[in-house]
């Protein structure tokens, strides 16, 4: 993200009102870059962090793993970091060419399809529950073993039951514990997680 003096002293206020916290450096940052985002202090307490979650995530992103999206909104804005930095191929499950079904969603169906095609990638879930659960089951039958999942679905039904499923998965992810959330918030934490990814990695790839 490039950063101006307005985006400077945003940042400036959120650490004055967030004050003392719990995270760790890098997921401060993460976690104020939503905040930035949204205008919503509250996701202070509602981000989760699997263990080693940025970790795994930055090392996918500097290996060039492909990042699938359940919505178009997210791929559009994550688009201009990964571009401007490891340049990883982003699909979106509403663009996967797949038959017409009626048992699920076209973004469950389209991100079932793409999780088949590239099943350890990075996957961006920031409006589809359906497309999360879809997910969900496909790592419970060992189909794919994904770097890293992001969830930020609006979630309504069983959306709790979900989500603790993927914890219990012990796959790398980072979701939001509520029924809150959406695109916005899911880019907001791909793009502080590109930057962070971008700090450790980047001088290597530019010396290469």
């Amino acid at each position: 993200m490039e950063w101006h003096v307005t985006d400077a002293e945003s940042l400036a206020i959120i650490d004055s009102e967030i004050g003392n916290h719990v995270f760790s450096p890098s997921e401060y940052e993460i976690v104020r870059r939503v905040i930035y985002a949204t205008a919503d202090f509250e996701y202070t307490s509602l981000i989760h962090f699997s263990e080693r979650a940025l970790q795994a995530g930055a090392a996918a992103l500097a290996a060039r793993t492909t990042i699938v999206v359940d919505v178009p909104m997210v791929q559009v804005g994550i688009a201009q970091d990964i571009q401007n930095t490891f340049a990883n191929p982003v699909y979106c499950s509403m663009e996967a060419l797949t038959r017409p079904q009626k048992e699920k969603s076209r973004a469950a169906w389209g991100i079932e399809t793409l999780a088949k095609r590239y099943p350890e990638g990075i996957f961006v879930v920031g409006q589809s529950q359906t497309a999360l659960t879809a997910l969900v089951d496909l790592i419970a039958s060992e189909e794919i073993q994904p770097a890293l999942i992001i969830a930020t679905p609006v979630t309504f039904v069983n959306g709790d039951e979900t989500k603790e499923r993927l914890q219990d998965s012990l796959i790398p992810h980072i979701i939001i514990e509520s029924r809150k959330g959406n695109a916005v918030v899911a880019s907001a934490i791909v793009d502080g997680l590109v930057d962070l990814a971008w700090q450790a990695y980047g001088k290597e790839r530019i010396k290469n």
